[in-house]
């Protein structure tokens, strides 16, 4: 059984900063892969970042060299640090536990109950 809870969400004028936080318990080990998803209203869900157990990273390429995703394995911690914040980033954030492989990330279906971020223009 893995729960996972985000926090951080808010709303925040266009160029400002949030920092997501995803609290994993249940069995969610260190080598386990994480990841950040979001849904935009109307729209499907998208990966937005992920990290490996060994901390290989990949991200979306709208939020490349805006956003870090990074992990605290001792306090079971997942984070997803979003700078420069644009309109379009405004979605519903989701923490994920899955596979890391190969470049590519296939999620499990392990999912908290997400966080709303709101960017205003």
């Amino acid at each position: 059984q893995v729960q996972l809870v985000e926090s951080g969400g808010g709303l925040v004028q266009s160029g400002g900063s949030l920092r997501l936080s995803c609290a994993a318990s249940g069995s969610v080990a260190a080598h386990n892969s994480m990841a950040w998803y979001r849904q935009a209203p109307g729209k499907e869900r998208e990966l937005v970042a992920a990290i490996s157990g060994r901390g290989i990273t990949k991200y979306a390429d709208s939020v490349k060299g805006r956003f870090t995703i990074s992990r605290d394995n001792a306090k079971n911690t997942l984070y997803l640090q979003m700078n420069s914040l644009e309109p379009e980033d405004t979605a519903a954030y989701y923490c994920n536990v899955g596979l890391y492989f190969s470049d590519s990330y296939i999620p499990y279906d392990y999912w908290g109950q997400g966080t709303q971020v709101a960017v205003s223009s």
